[in-house]
């Protein structure tokens, strides 16, 4: 088995929301939803490649240029292929993506009957921020608001300090 991470293509998109229908069986993103994510200049999303699978994973940020702030936007796994580090390093690509478009910040939110995920994110550095009550509907489950701060470059200090 050998598996790699790339960018995504408008050609991934069909394996994509199959993964998305599979993976959030109540509340996926339609169709059109993700073909808009995977064209905007605002946006990178990547693919998990098993080359005897095919697309066993994505996920994507939302972080324009112009923004010190990034959104994690989605991120799923295939159960078959999940505990094998795969969502780390999707998360590792997609935290890159927003550091190389300028953000300062990534916040994302995670249903709060995912504790896997949730635990996940507190071992990437994400802090829990906020809840935002019944957000995934319709099983009115909460979202737990995370952020992820990045450090400043070596040698940059606060405005006005000595470095």
């Amino acid at each position: 088995m050998s598996i790699s991470i790339r960018p995504a293509t408008d050609a991934d998109l069909e394996d994509i929301t199959r993964l998305e229908d599979e993976t959030f069986v109540s509340d996926a993103w339609s169709h059109e939803q993700m073909a808009a994510e995977l064209r905007s200049e605002h946006t990178s999303y990547v693919v998990v490649v098993d080359d005897q699978e095919g697309i066993v994973g994505y996920g994507g940020v939302l972080a324009p240029t112009a923004s010190s702030d990034a959104d994690i936007q989605t991120i799923a796994i295939a159960p078959s292929f999940r505990r094998a580090g795969l969502g780390r390093a999707v998360m590792a690509e997609l935290i890159g993506a927003a550091r190389l478009a300028g953000a300062e910040r990534v916040f994302l939110e995670v249903r709060a009957d995912n504790p896997a995920a949730h635990t996940l994110y507190i071992d990437l550095g994400f802090v829990d921020v906020g809840v935002r009550a019944r957000y995934y509907q319709p099983d009115d489950v909460d979202a737990i608001v995370m952020r992820l701060e990045f450090e400043p470059p070596a040698g940059v200090g606060p405005v006005g300090s000595a470095s």
